[in-house]
């Protein structure tokens, strides 16, 4: 049994690493430079061994995404919980989604803009996924209390990602970020909860 652990130990090992070090590249070189060849150069294991881990280049792309969520998902938890008070937690997990996204560009790109295999809002959606909505979601339900929180979530998810996409783009104007996410939880939170903005 021992050897058998540390196969499956070692396999993961592996995997792990080509996951860490595809994230890595695509941040420094773009999801382009990532390729099988270029992965067996950087973690010295031959292309056969990737295969033997991801059948493609998706299923990497993928397995970055998920790391990505799982990191949003703690970030967002860590910040409502700190948080003091349901208004302040909402406008702090805007703040954290968007500088996630700022900071790890290539990781938010196969999360959300890449061509990807995983499921959104199915049955079969993998638990990263449904922690990170979780934690917009419960956000959401804190501050504004409402019934059907799930779509009042998708309705800021949605802003969050065009400011976020836009602004990765150069689409929106430089150094405002802040006050933009600040303006969106405000409107929001005036429109939802029955107060006038």
């Amino acid at each position: 049994m021992a050897i058998e652990d540390r196969v499956l130990r070692d396999r993961a090992t592996r995997r792990a690493l080509i996951v860490t070090t595809a994230r890595e590249l695509a941040e420094t070189s773009g999801w382009d430079a990532v390729t099988t060849r270029r992965l067996s150069t950087e973690i010295e294991y031959s292309q056969p061994v990737l295969y033997k881990h991801f059948s493609s280049m998706e299923e990497i792309v993928d397995a970055v995404a998920l790391d990505g969520f799982s990191e949003l998902a703690e970030i967002l938890a860590a910040v409502r919980r700190n948080s003091t008070g349901p208004t302040e937690a909402l406008r702090s997990v805007a703040h954290s989604y968007n500088k996630f996204s700022i900071e790890n560009p290539a990781v938010y790109d196969a999360m959300f803009t890449r061509t990807s295999q995983l499921k959104f809002a199915s049955e079969s959606t993998a638990a990263p996924l449904h922690a990170a909505f979780r934690e917009l979601n419960d956000a959401v339900a804190a501050a504004l209390g409402k019934e059907d929180v799930a779509t009042l979530t998708e309705l800021l998810w949605a802003a969050l990602h065009g400011l976020t996409t836009l602004g990765h783009n150069g689409r929106l104007r430089p150094n405002l970020d802040n006050e933009r996410i600040d303006l969106l939880v405000d409107q929001f939170l005036a429109a939802h909860s029955g107060q006038q903005p």
